[in-house]
């Protein structure tokens, strides 16, 4: 048995944060699959890197270029290509676990962060235009995405929520989720077949409050030893402090009406799941973050690390006092982590738009070349 298949076993789906034309077609996708990957997420800084540095989709661009065409419309129709494909191969696991996995998101505009209404029209257009029933669309959890999330789910579009930070961004998520099913209930829709995962962020974490941290010291605050310093702990204390709220929320009698009708609790997601401190195990987001009911999604390297020599064992749930004990110290110390989270919610917003646009720019370069090879 794979680790990927031990993790599936212990109730931990692994997904892929990486997608590329030629990992499909090369039958890499494929095997990954056959070892136990069970889903793939995508953003815009992932297709700039994919579209933008390499020739996998020169073919298709000389293609798409004759005609009158937005490069807006270029980058859906490559992405959307390899979405569907993806979503292709992924479909027996889908099927297999009655449409608890197997799914491939695709995020919303990066630009339309700040607009509700935007954010529903796009959605829905991806979704409908993608025509998989296992695909998700990635919606941030602003607070224009919080809205957008309700209404969605209660049209029964599969959402992603990413870009969750902090504690208060997660229970704004799942209240969102759970009003949408009850939405989705009253318009007659079928619960069963809404899917959705709450997404966390977790290395930014560290990185931020490891800096704030750093700060602190370097102002002549009094130094703590390495076993008191919450210096690499407030990512993994944050997931399991979510953890603990998803076991409150997802049970009781709210949430068990609506259970009886076939519905699935939003699953927490670990992403940014790449250690960013070369000084922590490069497994660091993987091997401590194991449960039920939860999604870790790895770029390639730390899959291929997680696959070398993580540790497989049941570890989310265990201290969870202490986690709460170490973001309540972070009070103590003058951290304002409610301040932190939100900074790396705005920046991740910014970061994406700039890659969108500058995956953008790129397509159009790529075009300009290729028509005057003519």
């Amino acid at each position: 048995m794979t680790k990927l298949e031990q993790l599936a076993e212990l109730g931990q789906a692994v997904w892929l944060d990486f997608i590329r034309r030629s990992l499909i077609t090369s039958g890499k996708l494929q095997a990954l699959v056959d070892e136990g990957l069970r889903g793939m997420t995508s953003n815009p800084t992932i297709f700039e890197q994919a579209i933008a540095g390499n020739d996998d989709y020169d073919q298709d661009l000389q293609r798409l270029v004759v005609g009158i065409r937005s490069v807006t419309q270029i980058y859906e129709a490559l992405a959307m290509d390899d979405i569907r494909r993806a979503a292709d191969v992924l479909r027996p696991v889908y099927n297999a676990t009655d449409g608890i996995d197997g799914y491939v998101s695709l995020e919303v505009n990066p630009q339309l962060a700040h607009d509700t209404a935007g954010t529903v029209a796009e959605a829905r257009r991806l979704f409908a235009a993608l025509g998989r029933p296992n695909v998700m669309i990635k919606v941030p959890a602003t607070p224009a995405g919080i809205p957008a999330i309700r209404t969605l789910i209660g049209d029964g579009v599969n959402i992603n929520v990413t870009l969750i930070f902090s504690l208060d961004h997660y229970r704004a998520v799942t209240e969102a989720y759970i009003s949408g099913l009850e939405d989705l209930a009253a318009g007659g829709g079928i619960l069963s077949q809404a899917a959705s995962v709450a997404s966390l962020f977790v290395s930014r974490i560290d990185t931020a409050v490891d800096k704030a941290l750093d700060s602190r010291v370097g102002n002549a605050q009094s130094p703590e030893s390495d076993a008191q310093s919450p210096k690499g702990k407030i990512a993994i204390a944050t997931a399991k402090a979510a953890y603990g709220l998803f076991g409150e929320i997802f049970a009781g009698e709210r949430w068990e009406h609506i259970a009886t009708q076939g519905a699935r609790v939003q699953r927490p997601l670990w992403a940014s799941t790449s250690t960013k401190n070369p000084a922590y195990p490069d497994t660091l987001y993987v091997d401590t973050l194991i449960g039920p009911h939860t999604v870790n999604t790895l770029p390639p390297a730390t899959l291929d690390a997680f696959r070398d020599h993580g540790a497989v064992a049941l570890t989310l749930e265990a201290g969870l006092d202490e986690a709460r004990a170490q973001l309540a110290h972070l009070t103590d110390l003058g951290i304002d982590l409610a301040a932190i989270t939100q900074k790396l919610q705005d920046d991740g917003v910014a970061a994406f738009a700039r890659s969108f646009d500058s995956l953008l720019s790129s397509i159009e370069e790529k075009c300009e070349r290729l028509r005057n090879d003519w």
